[in-house]
């Protein structure tokens, strides 16, 4: 089966080509005109988008060596994601089954994520045997799922206010960081100390706030971004300056320690023995470092997406419909699918 996958959920456009299971090709195109901004523009990733997707779909094709017409089922993300940015990929990839008459596969961006670690070895044939827990953590998202052999999943915990991305971007801008900050912070935190500064670790056991820790596999950010920030005002800029590789490691370290324990503890509450992480922080050398040797001192299991399957790409897209189709699911001719904006949490199958 040949699929051919669209992803344009927030500022990157790509499309990527299933054979058999296989990645044949992967073409992302990451946006740069919201640097300026300290944040992506909707209005502008939609723009993008438009001028892009035919170039990224062809180039995708061609990558793979077929043709449109050798093409089986096209899938793209349906949301939740920026909604202008959603309908530029979904309404071209929908335009393409229909023009083709060829079934058309909506995934969910979320989803895609939480299975992306399996996608080098072929998903459909290398998860886990058993329930695993998935920790999906991005610009937009921070979740705690628990995954079942059947692949259906449940939310066990998300962010009440930032997502653990969105921390390292807004931190990373105090510092006066570029956006996305997050790869500038990784990089200078390998420079200095992670106990520089202790900033606060919401809802852990660490917290003097949290009474009842144990089930509350929720995440609080909003928090740290307060203490940073009364943090900085406080410092002179010199030493602010001299000590920049100290601060963003003891950032990083509040951000990732509470990631990793919240991770942790949800698997051994559960008697699960296998642990992934997914979205864009999973690049974070700090989270996967940290988390490795946390899960080894368990006995737990670690997944760990390739670097380029850590951030936005179509082939996860393509990979997710594939696992739909191999298990079961009827592959339609309609093309009327609406996006969506946001991820509500439950129980679906994917």
């Amino acid at each position: 089966m040949k699929i051919l996958g669209i992803e344009t959920s927030c500022d990157e456009t790509s499309a990527a080509v299933l054979l058999e299971g296989r990645v044949a090709s992967n073409v992302v195109s990451s946006q740069r005109c919201h640097t300026s901004f300290g944040g992506v523009v909707p209005e502008l990733a939609s723009r993008e988008h438009e001028r892009l997707m035919v170039s990224i779909a062809d180039a995708a094709i061609t990558e793979a060596n077929i043709t449109k017409k050798e093409i089986d089922v096209i899938a793209a993300t349906a949301g939740p994601g920026l909604i202008g940015a959603v309908m530029v990929g979904l309404s071209f990839a929908q335009g393409l089954a229909w023009a083709l008459k060829i079934p058309f596969v909506p995934v969910n961006h979320v989803e895609a994520h939480m299975f992306s670690p399996f996608i080098d070895e072929g998903t459909s044939h290398c998860a886990p045997d058993g329930a695993f827990v998935s920790l999906t953590v991005s610009g937009g998202h921070t979740l705690l799922s628990v995954i079942e052999q059947d692949l259906s999943y449940m939310v066990i915990g998300r962010t009440l206010d930032d997502a653990a991305g969105e921390a390292f971007d807004k931190t990373g801008k105090m510092l006066g960081l570029a956006y996305p900050a997050g790869p500038e912070i990784d990089r200078l935190a390998r420079e200095g100390d992670p106990h520089f500064h202790e900033f606060p670790r919401a809802l852990t056991s660490r917290s003097q706030t949290s009474k009842s820790y144990d089930g509350n596999f929720d995440f609080s950010f909003s928090g740290l971004k307060t203490s940073v920030l009364t943090f900085l005002q406080k410092q002179k800029p010199e030493y602010i300056a001299a000590n920049m590789p100290n601060i963003a490691a003891s950032i990083q370290q509040a951000i990732v320690s509470v990631l990793v324990e919240k991770t942790i503890a949800a698997a051994r509450s559960r008697g699960i023995k296998a642990v992934s992480i997914a979205g864009g922080v999973s690049a974070n050398s700090g989270l996967r470092t940290m988390m490795q040797f946390a899960c080894d001192k368990a006995g737990l299991t670690l997944y760990l997406p390739g670097a380029v399957y850590s951030t936005d790409n179509a082939a996860m897209i393509a990979t997710l419909a594939g696992v739909k189709l191999s298990r079961g699911l009827k592959a339609e001719h309609r093309y009327n699918i609406a996006p969506f904006a946001s991820f509500s949490t439950g129980r679906p199958k994917p």
